[in-house]
């Protein structure tokens, strides 16, 4: 369905309201916020990066006081500066944090930020993990949509071209949401053939996008509603933010809460943060809205 045609109708979608986490339901009919913990030495925003033990269980134990329901671990850093971590450097950096947090906090729902299909399943398979968050789209491990389908765990599906040291070099489209529109609705049938029934997905706000295209995105961020699945939205502290505003990651808090609250309103189901505690704030604030506009 072309984007023209969608703005000229009241077209209703009928959105998927709960993910199977561990065979219960999470329930996204009130948003979620999912927390980031980097075990990183080279993510954006330093206050994020957790590598020693105990930063990563006063970094989990915040999340979860202050209203986060996923934290979200990763140990790859996604940024175009920095170092691309071969499978086996990732295995290394990220399976202690997992076997650390799953002790400490053995009920909580974790996702982990990875393209590596094996990591995936260890993850999963040796610590419970519940989500698998891949940037990539399962464009750098082919066998990732395989191995998900296997662990039947839901898949956050996001948008992007080549790999995090490349993707700012491909940002010509032909129309940037029809392209992305094709590119998921390419993927997501795959996985639904191959029995994923939990697609989660993320537009990939400030991966291969200039920084208009970004907002362009988020202006558009309601048509991604016609896949029925749930809206994963992470653009805390991005570039998008801090370059528009000539500040910095430390420095975007406030944008950070202007554009959750966009992402909101456009019906997004998990926003994917830094700061939890004022994520939280704008799902609340959102919801007592929208109570009026039924």
């Amino acid at each position: 369905m072309k984007i023209e045609s969608l703005k000229n109708k009241n077209v209703k979608f009928r959105v998927k309201k709960t993910i199977n986490i561990a065979g219960e339901l999470l329930d996204l009919s009130l948003p979620q916020v999912m927390g980031i913990i980097n075990i990183t030495p080279d993510s954006f925003f330093a206050a994020s990066r957790k590598q020693a033990d105990n930063g990563i269980i006063e970094r989990c134990r915040q999340i979860i006081d202050e209203g986060g329901s996923i934290i979200d671990v990763g140990a790859q850093s996604t940024t175009p500066f920095s170092t691309f971590l071969t499978e086996k450097e990732e295995t290394a950096r990220l399976m202690p944090a997992l076997r650390l947090i799953r002790s400490e906090f053995p009920h909580a729902i974790l996702s982990v930020d990875t393209f590596y299909a094996d990591i995936a399943k260890q993850a999963v398979e040796e610590f419970g993990v519940n989500i698998i968050n891949d940037i990539s789209g399962g464009q750098i491990d082919d066998r990732m949509f395989s191995v998900v389908a296997q662990l039947q765990v839901p898949y956050v599906l996001m948008h992007m071209r080549g790999v995090p040291q490349t993707m700012q070099q491909s940002t010509d489209y032909d129309d940037l949401i029809q392209d992305i529109l094709y590119y998921f609705s390419e993927r997501k049938a795959r996985l639904n053939l191959l029995g994923v029934n939990d697609v989660i997905i993320d537009p990939g706000f400030g991966f291969s996008k200039t920084l208009s295209q970004n907002y362009e995105l988020m202006a558009y961020l309601k048509y991604f509603h016609i896949f029925e699945e749930p809206i994963l939205v992470g653009i805390s502290r991005k570039s998008m933010i801090y370059k528009l505003l000539d500040s910095t990651p430390e420095e975007s808090l406030n944008g950070t809460s202007i554009l959750n609250t966009v992402a909101l309103l456009s019906g997004a189901a998990i926003l994917r943060v830094h700061d939890v505690k004022e994520a939280v704030e704008c799902v609340k604030i959102v919801g007592k809205i929208t109570e009026f506009d039924q």
